[in-house]
């Protein structure tokens, strides 16, 4: 198929997981920045569900052009990346393997000036092992990262951290006002909170900034950064209530874990403990000191005013987006 556009002067972004938890709203920052933006899905069938087909349409409506097609299909994709300039991968975390597909199509196009694997979370170069199988998990991402590295291909890592909103919902259950919030460890680890929709906008900016080629972005705005007490504590004054703390240990985490590997739980209900562990427990978000050599996104773009944790948590307090476990598949 041949791709047309009358924004010429705009690169043109083709994402894959577009459809995702997080990779709609990578679409939706696409569009708003003026990018012609193609979104590669899977065929539409009748089984799928009436939220789906809403976002195609959301997407349509927003001049996004869907181009149908599996991940097996190389010379379709190879067609298509042909007339794009940029790959953007939101796969989820059951499809991470499956970019070696999308490489070799790129590798086969010839043309891409800037791909970004589906990566997101942490600096997983830069921080020690986490427990399994999150640390499988980000083996793989690695695998990925080491053949993108070897090839001829244009790359940017992004170490976009945490989903405010999923971890908000998380941890505070806003929409079960029980009386207790589980915290987990002492509390007092920091983690980086960065809501959806900037966490796409800054890597559409990355996508196509000359400074970020071949190189890692850290996504770390200073109004991010919060603990898990001082996030209660902020909630607490919010809703003017008072929550009881229901504490789990970090023995306690670390024996559910094995738990849930001898259970054998699926992707991705097998790596929900360990992230915990990793962000809330051990503070692995915050465990890496960024130096004047590291790209860090809000200094990069303070043209972007990124939302705070304290304005997360007022969205919450008038419109709480709904939970989703989709966030961690």
């Amino acid at each position: 198929m041949e791709i047309m556009s009358n924004s010429c002067n705009k690169s043109k972004i083709l994402i894959f997981g577009g459809t995702g938890y997080f990779g709609k709203h990578v679409v939706r920052a696409s569009t708003s920045f003026g990018h012609p933006t193609f979104v590669f899905v899977r065929p539409a069938t009748a089984q799928m569900p009436p939220s789906s087909l809403q976002l195609r349409g959301e997407f349509r409506s927003l001049g996004v052009t869907l181009v149908q097609g599996e991940l097996e299909e190389h010379e379709k994709m190879v067609s298509v990346l042909k007339q794009v300039d940029i790959v953007i991968s939101v796969l989820p975390v059951s499809a991470v393997p499956d970019q070696i597909k999308i490489i070799d199509a790129i590798i086969a196009a010839g043309n891409i000036k800037r791909f970004l694997p589906s990566e997101f979370g942490c600096e997983m170069d830069r921080i020690t092992p986490p427990l399994p199988p999150f640390e499988a998990l980000l083996e793989k991402k690695k695998k990925i990262r080491r053949l993108i590295e070897a090839s001829t291909i244009p790359y940017t890592f992004v170490s976009s951290n945490c989903c405010a909103a999923y971890f908000v919902n998380f941890l505070l259950h806003p929409h079960d006002p029980r009386p207790d919030i589980v915290v987990y460890g002492t509390g007092e680890a920091k983690a980086v909170l960065n809501w959806e929709q900037d966490i796409a906008k800054y890597t559409i900016k990355v996508a196509n900034d000359p400074r970020t080629r071949n190189r890692v972005v850290i996504y770390r705005p200073p109004g991010n950064i919060i603990s898990q007490n001082e996030l209660i504590s902020s909630w607490e004054k919010k809703t003017g209530r008072r929550f009881e703390k229901v504490c789990v240990q970090e023995d306690e985490l670390i024996k559910l874990s094995q738990i849930v590997i001898c259970a054998g739980l699926p992707s991705p209900d097998n790596i929900a403990v360990s992230i915990v562990h990793s962000v809330f427990v051990r503070g692995d978000l915050m465990s890496l000191d960024l130096d004047e050599d590291d790209l860090e996104a809000s200094c990069l773009y303070p043209e972007i005013e990124y939302t705070t944790m304290d304005q997360v948590l007022d969205i919450f307090l008038v419109d709480p987006p709904e939970p989703s476990r989709a966030a961690l598949e």
